[in-house]
């Protein structure tokens, strides 16, 4: 199943960023939702235009109670009972402020690159910006 979501979300965004070259936004501040992976979690993202380009942006990953994918992401009952697991985990978390970050800096969602063990939060954040953006783009 991730595999499907996967490949359906890096088509999206082959056709979405095919059509999209110079596309030109309205400034304000636009939010995304990414659709549910397999364990219903979901990412958003919240970008901040300012004279046509990227002025700010911050992604989340929720869990599917809801809860946000924080430094105690990966832990049962507060603990850490599987080290394992809690680092990737949190390899997840650290990820989702490294896309932001990136596309921050660069106003390019094409030159955010994946992490490696944090796909799935790379596809939910890129499906976000681009609802988002969508919002955002003048017509």
């Amino acid at each position: 199943m991730k595999k499907k979501f996967a490949c359906m979300i890096v088509f999206f965004c082959l056709v979405f960023f095919s059509g999209c070259g110079g596309a030109v936004y309205r400034d304000g501040t636009y939010t995304g939702k990414s659709g549910e992976d397999d364990t219903g979690a979901w990412g958003e993202i919240s970008i901040v235009i300012e004279n046509g380009k990227v002025a700010d942006c911050t992604f989340l990953t929720y869990q599917k109670d809801g809860s946000v994918k924080d430094q105690d992401y990966g832990k049962v009952n507060g603990e850490i009972s599987n080290r394992v697991f809690y680092d990737k985990a949190q390899l997840a978390v650290r990820a989702m402020e490294k896309y932001a970050g990136e596309y921050r800096q660069t106003g390019d969602l094409k030159s955010v690159e994946a992490v490696s063990g944090a796909t799935i939060a790379w596809n939910q954040f890129n499906e976000a910006a681009e609802m988002a953006l969508a919002a955002a783009k003048k017509k």
